[in-house]
């Protein structure tokens, strides 16, 4: 598995942080891997099963029930029924709002064991998990609870003796496929704004890392939620084709690959032209301006290409820095990067684990042979780790052009390129120079430069002085092709409501 040394690439940096050499044993035992239907865990039509796997060993964790075309059906007609005929759509906002809330108050009450398993299934840091997944997922979760009482239409002026208002009512039946790097808190992305607004749900987690999902559809029968409300279908894609041209899904949410997402836009329209949104790939630009503390500019810029292994749509791993202080920040980021903990994710301090699955590592590697063909400088990493795993270091590549591979392509992987520019107009130029526009990021000290950046690039997050900082109420989404729609805070309710206006006379028989 072990890849050889080239590009002057300095080698030795890391090695795998286990427990007396071997993997730690998980926490927690899996219990729900059957489908979830209308409020019951149940196996497949068909009765298939598929594995999934620990990034860590690359052995199998368990099987998992596999949704086929027919458990679609089923699930969207439990969802349909329970939405056209259920009390989930009727109840008061402030009632839905009580057991969302208690639903977020099950979630925390088992927020260890979910997060054993999302550290299990995924191959993230515990100390990430703890820190930022499974708080953000029920923070999530309690801040839609908190929208779904005060979800209100408009009183209309009309021109004439009559008078208007709008409702905004539920979507309806909604499908939702999420991927598998971050699977805890995109499954309470989807759900919490959509259950807030009295829709019902059909959702498809990512075949790679299904059991947070399961575990939650599980709490979800405690928390109150009606049968059909919520159903939960572990399959491949063939299942997000299903969702996505279903004629009695009324919208479908995807997030996952550009690639991906033509398909899932594609089938929504040749079916019933459903409401779709999507959130994408990205290569978002890290601008750093040559007044910035290099220091500050070096930790920002890890976290920004390396948590979770770089497996983050909005990682800033185009890393521009102004030639004032390349020098310096490429010097520093290498040594910052060598101190990266790479391991097993479930050992404590441990803050570099494997990526996901063995096709992801693969890709990346592969990307990482393009850089090289294409002329980059491997500065350090760039190799694979341990004899089982898909563990990859930490990687920099410098001398980056824009035109390479490793600058126009989503990696999703621990790769930064290092890129250098000299004035500000030049480095707004080829930061929109892509066909993405999800995140960017600028370090500056001076307002007008901030300002001036943030407003001329193309992107749907400009962060400032800072980055992947959020929290439940900002806005995700992509500018070109990293998506349509935006998700959390209160625009993530549009994507789950209809704009009706009623319209009445102020008098009788204005007809006449």
């Amino acid at each position: 598995m072990a890849s050889s040394q080239s590009n002057g690439a300095e080698a030795g940096a890391w090695k795998l942080v286990m427990e007396d050499g071997q993997p730690l044993k998980s926490s927690v035992a899996v219990k729900h891997t059957k489908l979830f239907i209308n409020g019951e865990f149940v196996d497949s039509v068909s009765g298939k099963t598929f594995e999934t796997f620990d990034p860590r060993t690359e052995e199998v964790i368990t099987r998992v029930s596999e949704a086929t075309k027919e458990d679609v059906d089923l699930a969207v007609k439990a969802a349909r029924a329970a939405f056209d005929h259920g009390p989930w759509p009727r109840m008061s906002g402030y009632e839905r709002a009580c057991i969302l809330n208690k639903y977020a108050n099950l979630l925390q009450q088992h927020s260890s064991e979910l997060a054993a398993l999302e550290t299990w299934d995924v191959g993230k840091p515990r100390d990430l998990v703890d820190m930022m997944d499974v708080p953000e997922a029920i923070g999530i979760l309690r801040y839609y609870a908190g929208y779904a009482d005060k979800i209100h239409g408009l009183t209309l002026k009309m021109n004439g003796p009559y008078q208007g208002y709008t409702l905004h009512e539920p979507i309806g039946v909604c499908g939702q496929i999420i991927p598998w790097n971050f699977p805890l808190l995109m499954f309470c992305l989807k759900i919490g704004p959509a259950l807030a607004c009295g829709c019902t749900v059909v959702l498809k987690p990512a075949e790679h890392t299904p059991l947070t999902a399961l575990y939650a559809a599980y709490l979800s029968i405690e928390a109150g939620i009606p049968p059909g409300v919520l159903n939960v279908l572990p399959g491949f894609g063939e299942i997000g084709a299903a969702i996505s041209s279903h004629m009695d899904i009324d919208k479908i949410a995807f997030t996952g690959s550009t690639q991906t997402g033509r398909l899932v836009m594609e089938a929504a329209a040749k079916s019933n032209l459903k409401e779709v949104t999507l959130e994408l790939g990205g290569k978002s630009p890290l601008i750093i301006m040559d007044d910035f503390n290099v220091d500050e500019a070096v930790e920002i810029a890890c976290v920004a290409s390396f948590i979770s292994m770089g497996q983050v749509c909005i990682a800033g791993t185009r890393v521009y820095v102004q030639e004032g202080v390349y020098d310096e920040f490429v010097k520093k980021i290498v040594e910052r990067a060598k101190k990266q903990v790479v391991g097993d994710p479930f050992k404590r301090g441990v803050q570099h684990g494997p990526q996901n699955n063995k096709f992801q590592f693969d890709k990346i590697l592969k990307y990482i042979q393009y850089g090289k063909m294409d002329g980059a400088k491997l500065l350090i990493g760039g190799h694979s780790l341990g004899g089982k795993g898909y563990y990859i270091e930490p990687t920099i590549f410098i001398d980056v052009e824009d035109d390479m591979r490793i600058a126009k392509e989503e990696i999703f992987g621990p790769v930064m390129s290092i890129l250098k520019f000299k004035t500000v107009e030049e480095v707004i130029e080829r930061g929109n120079k892509t066909i993405y526009g999800l995140a960017a990021g600028v370090l500056t000290k001076n307002i007008y430069v901030a300002n001036r950046v943030a407003r001329s690039l193309r992107a749907g997050t400009v962060w400032i002085n800072c980055y992947l900082t959020g929290g439940s109420d900002w806005s995700l989404g992509g500018y070109k092709m990293s998506g349509i729609g935006r998700e959390f805070g209160p625009y993530g309710l549009q994507n789950y409501l209809q704009v009706k206006s009623v319209i009445t006379p102020l008098q009788d028989s204005p007809w006449l």
